[in-house]
């Protein structure tokens, strides 16, 4: 605790420097979320704000500094048995190859506000936000929500902080509900178009199924043999329930049950974006896009075959520069948005911000949020909130 004390004076002593000499900070953690864009001004390392502050496993909440690795509050909830159930992703985009270890802080799991596969049916970050603490652009140390799930007092300003990339304040500490790992877990494969896959999704979703994650895509993986389009779904739940499910599912849909420790593995690299889709862009070109839509959209005409995710609800889509208006145009019409997420050969400064335009409305919104925050634009001069984490 002492070291996180004096950790956080330090911080609060460069906000309120950079403040009196009108200096801009760039807030970072390990990098992992650099390609999603880089802020200019002074570096304020948060990674000295580490450590777990508090955890009660029989409570299901554990408290940390906003600088602490998130593998290592992975692994401590590991041993009681729990775990964070959005599965934030360790992504590497921004990482030389040769850097084995993740470097993504629990303060960038915030600040990006990314999920992985089982979105979809547990929720997002901004759901196991109990409360947190910030330092904001008048150096004030402020402390938001608590350690319970019941907290109505005002907005809330907590889950706010989740996806705002770091714009609103120098976050501190958070408080997050987590929850114990599921007894049992199945992962079935069918070979499925696209539109199938949607379909089958679309009914099973609305039955009680323990439904937790799935994917479609065209399938590679095994050389010589031509691509297949398969669906994965993963079960997660009571033994009972697991077991009942994949007797009804493949009793209606041709399939067959996956190796456990496989597709185990198979769901970390999905959920780190390491497996062949996003491994093997088509050109040395191509921007990685991701499309967020509603779950119930129909199969979309894009430039190529896309990853589907969150029974859906998220398309991930190598696209050619030139193809940007296309993907826009295509996403919009589907009622939902896009944004490219990795640049491709381009500069990341150039690319990192061509989102989906937010509506007036909130971008006002946004606009006195950030001056109630951060009056004189301290933090991440740059960034500004991704709409399209609405569904992240």
């Amino acid at each position: 605790m002492a070291n996180m004390d004096h950790a956080l004076q330090t911080a609060i002593d460069q906000v309120q420097s950079a403040r009196a000499d009108g200096q801009a900070l760039c807030l970072r953690g390990g990098g992992s979320k650099d390609f999603l864009g880089r802020s200019h001004g002074a570096l304020l390392d948060t990674r000295t704000l580490c450590g777990i502050l508090s955890y009660e496993p029989t409570e299901l909440v554990v408290t940390v500094g906003c600088g602490t690795p998130l593998a290592e509050l992975e692994a401590v909830l590991a041993e009681q048995g729990q775990c964070l159930p959005f599965e934030p992703p360790h992504l590497r985009w921004s990482l030389p190859s040769t850097e084995q270890a993740s470097t993504a802080t629990v303060g960038g799991m915030l600040a990006a506000g990314l999920a992985g596969p089982a979105r979809a049916s547990v929720g997002g970050v901004r759901d196991y936000v109990l409360g947190l603490k910030l330092v904001n652009g008048l150096g004030q140390h402020l402390s938001f929500g608590g350690q319970v799930m019941k907290n109505v007092a005002g907005y809330d300003v907590s889950r706010l902080m989740v996806g705002a990339r770091g714009t609103l304040g120098l976050l501190t500490e958070v408080s997050l509900k987590v929850l114990p790992r599921a007894p049992a877990e199945a992962t079935l494969c069918f070979v499925l178009e696209q539109a199938q896959a949607l379909e089958h999704l679309h009914r099973w979703g609305g039955q009680p199924l323990p439904l937790n994650a799935s994917c479609w895509v065209l399938d590679d993986s095994v050389a010589g043999v031509d691509a297949k389009p398969c669906l994965f779904v993963r079960l997660r739940g009571a033994v009972a329930a697991v077991e009942a499910a994949c007797q009804k599912m493949l009793a209606e849909v041709p399939g067959q049950r996956l190796d456990p420790a496989q597709a185990s593995a198979d769901w970390e690299l999905c959920r780190n974006q390491q497996l062949p889709f996003f491994t093997r862009p088509p050109a040395p070109d191509a921007q990685l896009w991701r499309l967020s839509l509603p779950q119930t959209a129909p199969v979309v005409r894009l430039p190529s075959a896309p990853f589907v995710e969150w029974h859906g609800g998220l398309r991930w889509l190598w696209a050619l520069p030139g193809a940007a208006q296309e993907v826009q145009t295509a996403a919009r019409e589907a009622g939902g948005s896009a944004a490219i997420f990795v640049p491709g050969t381009e500069p990341v400064a150039a690319q990192a911000h061509a989102l989906t335009p937010a509506d007036a409305a909130l971008a006002r919104v946004s606009q006195r949020l950030k001056a109630s925050f951060d009056p004189k634009g301290l933090f991440n001069p740059g960034l500004s909130p991704d709409a399209n984490q609405s569904r992240a």
